[in-house]
């Protein structure tokens, strides 16, 4: 009877065994600069990832400031040298996201290595830590376009590996993230009812002090803002001449990009790709 019922149960592999996915490949991190961090029902697992592109910081116009704060505070990191947690927060398109891919281009023969979590999976970030805690190399664990809802409590992970666990955050290990939330919780009105002023001290309500205490463990604070006409089409033109030819950028193609922004409702390093992408391609369909 046995025998019958393993031979079944082999059979039944036999059938099963090509639907399922490949597995996973190890991550090599003398190899692999990036990986994103799955978690599932027994822990989590790394999974490699490619650069997505071969964006660089000279790429990236009109954030001068937040570009050397970031890189300077990355690379204090990298020798050892004490360095912040950082939140990149600000108005959408405005090159938080770029600016963390063209660090990785740029700081990756440096040393630097790069572990994405998604917010959904937060949660299992105290585990992430913990084994990159046992790695030689240094990382930068990246939450990209992070924000909470006021029932959300997915926020106490982060949180907690931030500043408020007995043992911290390993010193290989930083958390970067990016979101157009300042404070990464939605702020209401009534959430200020509470506030009042001790003499000339305003002391904030409980709500109030909850949302700040989650940003306020983000020793490095970069703010990102809509870019003026100028920044704009000097990002277009660097653009436009990427994509393209030098040739490709004159008083047409100026015109073009004031007409893209405005009917886009807003001026933004985004936008300023995009046009790039559709005054290229289009030139160079028309020339075939």
């Amino acid at each position: 009877m046995n025998e019958e019922l393993t031979q079944r149960l082999l059979a039944l592999l036999a059938r099963v065994e090509p639907w399922l996915p490949p597995a996973p490949q190890a991550v090599d991190w003398s190899r692999d600069v990036a990986a994103l961090w799955q978690r599932h029902a027994l822990g989590g697992q790394l999974l490699p990832v490619p650069p997505r592109d071969a964006l660089g910081l000279d790429d990236l116009l009109g954030i001068e400031r937040q570009k050397l704060a970031l890189v300077d505070n990355t690379r204090a990191f990298l020798r050892g040298l004490p360095a912040n947690h950082a939140l990149l927060w600000g108005s959408r398109g405005s090159g938080k996201s770029s600016l963390i891919r063209a660090l990785l281009n740029s700081l990756a023969g440096e040393g630097l290595r790069l572990v994405q979590v998604e917010r959904h999976d937060l949660a299992g970030l105290p585990l992430l830590v913990e084994q990159l805690r046992r790695e030689p190399r240094r990382f930068v664990v990246y939450c990209d376009d992070l924000s909470f809802e006021g029932h959300d409590d997915a926020y106490k992970a982060l949180k907690s590996v931030l500043d408020g666990a007995l043992t911290g955050p390993p010193e290989n290990v930083l958390l970067y993230a990016t979101s157009n939330r300042r404070h990464l919780l939605p702020e209401s009105m009534s959430d200020n009812e509470a506030s009042h002023l001790v003499g000339e001290e305003l002391h904030h309500g409980d709500a109030v002090e909850e949302k700040i205490s989650l940003s306020d463990r983000f020793g490095l604070w970069l703010g990102f803002h809509p870019f003026n006409q100028d920044t704009y089409l000097e990002t277009c033109r660097h653009w436009v001449t990427r994509l393209g030819e030098a040739g490709d950028w004159n008083g047409e193609a100026r015109a073009a990009a004031i007409r893209y922004a405005t009917l886009r409702g807003g001026r933004s390093g985004r936008a300023a790709w995009q046009f790039a992408n559709q005054w290229v391609g289009g030139r160079r369909l028309y020339e075939e």
